[in-house]
């Protein structure tokens, strides 16, 4: 019986390197009200409804996350937490937690086009 659970992993391990696919965990599922909270509190100053009134261009509407390869949680979350030119860096003041739940927030409000 152990042999055979051995092949089967074995078969599912190839499977994913001829693929290219890797299994990783998924984190626990994003808090969106909390990521709301979040960034009314610390991002709505420059951002409000996605916009930006420090440099228009870089806003968070999903034409300019795709331009400039923000178009997914793991991008917002890295700037949220490393900050960028004018965008000041959030790893000091949100746990993880909190910056996942606000780039969660962030990439489903611009993908709604910020209703």
């Amino acid at each position: 019986m152990q042999v055979r659970y051995q092949k089967v992993i074995a078969i599912l391990l190839a499977t994913l390197m001829v693929f290219n696919l890797s299994f990783q965990p998924q984190a626990i599922a994003a808090d969106t009200a909390n990521g709301a909270k979040i960034f009314n509190v610390h991002c709505a100053g420059c951002h409000i409804n996605g916009s930006n009134i420090v440099r228009r261009g870089k806003n968070l509407k999903l034409k300019a996350l795709k331009k400039y390869g923000m178009d997914s949680v793991n991008a917002i979350a890295a700037i949220v937490t490393n900050g960028k030119n004018n965008m000041s860096a959030y790893k000091e003041r949100l746990t993880a937690e909190e910056i996942q739940d606000v780039s969660t927030y962030v990439l489903e409000q611009a993908e709604q086009g910020w209703r």
